[in-house]
């Protein structure tokens, strides 16, 4: 019979046997096996490059990315990740058949984990990454972070690799499951107006108060009541990064736009309002947050609905 000490001792030693597997088997799973986290660093990508599961996508200008990209990494154009209307509402989301074939064509499925890699130069490279994020998001896809500094940073690490080869990737089958809340239109918008939901207009304060246009067939101003928080003071100036969490917070706190209510982003086309949206939604954590695609390139072509301008636009 077994003495009770070496009954204890083999004990112990399978608990750690168990616990050292467990330990072990943390280690090999892969990034898209797991949550992601909506922003990671040039750290993050030089030591996750060979991982399986994992598609970075390159949103530089062609020319840029043959002259030089993070190895693996697959090229996509903005401009196919948006679509002009039937209505002639320019930058709009394209329909979900067509999305799905673009995202499998680049060898992505419902289980990859999807990189966005935004030039990094300034804050519209940094919308192109936001915008196709929220793409991602609308479709169902929770698997996706943005390489925060983009290929500016990535290329001043010491760690970094470039390549010049341009990969062909596998197609693979990727379903949307797209949900209907996230894409409110102008009839919805008017609704929330209505209902006191915080309006943020992303643009800058000469076309918030009427004094630019963004188009000259169109009316100026913004949505009554909405609130002006210009996109570009979200991002360190001159750069493709961030602003940390309590910087955020603080311009949030500042422009009287509440931390957990339900708030609707817009720009002209949906392009600088998605990264309001991404703060809001992904770096702050409002889950209520959602943005209007159409934005004021659909709503102030449409006289029936409400615009104003200079000192009437309301809270500021």
């Amino acid at each position: 019979m077994q003495s009770q000490t070496g009954l204890k001792t083999g004990i112990r030693a399978r608990r750690f046997s168990i616990g050292l597997a467990f330990f072990m088997a943390l280690l090999t799973i892969g990034p898209s096996a797991q949550a992601a986290d909506p922003l990671v660093d040039t750290d993050w990508i030089t030591l996750h490059l060979n991982d399986n599961g994992i598609r970075i996508l390159d949103l530089q200008s062609v020319s840029s990315y043959r002259a030089g990209h993070i190895p693996g990494a697959v090229h996509t154009r903005y401009a196919d990740w948006r679509t002009t209307d039937s209505k002639g509402t320019p930058g709009m989301l394209p329909p979900k058949e067509y999305l799905e074939r673009l995202i499998g064509g680049l060898g992505i499925d419902n289980q990859t984990y999807v990189v966005l890699v935004p030039p990094g130069y300034h804050v519209g490279d940094v919308a192109m990454a936001t915008r196709v994020y929220w793409t991602f998001k609308v479709l169902g896809h929770d698997k996706i972070s943005i390489l925060n500094g983009g290929m500016a940073d990535y290329i001043h690490s010491p760690l970094a690799r470039l390549d010049r080869n341009t990969p062909m990737p596998e197609r693979k089958s990727f379903t949307a499951r797209i949900n209907r809340e996230d894409t409110p239109d102008s009839g919805d918008i008017l609704k929330l107006g209505k209902n006191k939901t915080v309006l943020v207009d992303s643009r800058s304060p000469g076309e918030y108060d009427g004094k630019i246009g963004s188009n000259a067939n169109q009316r100026t101003g913004t949505i009554p009541g909405a609130i002006n928080l210009p996109y570009d003071n979200l991002v360190k100036s001159g750069t493709g990064k961030f602003l940390d969490r309590t910087r955020l917070e603080l311009i949030f706190k500042e422009k009287k736009i509440p931390a957990t209510e339900e708030q609707v982003y817009f720009c002209h086309t949906g392009h600088r309002a998605s990264l309001s949206w991404f703060v809001s939604h992904e770096l702050l954590g409002n889950q209520q947050a959602k943005m209007y695609d159409g934005s004021m390139a659909e709503w102030a072509r449409n006289p029936e609905l409400p615009m104003v301008t200079g000192t009437s636009t309301g809270r500021q």
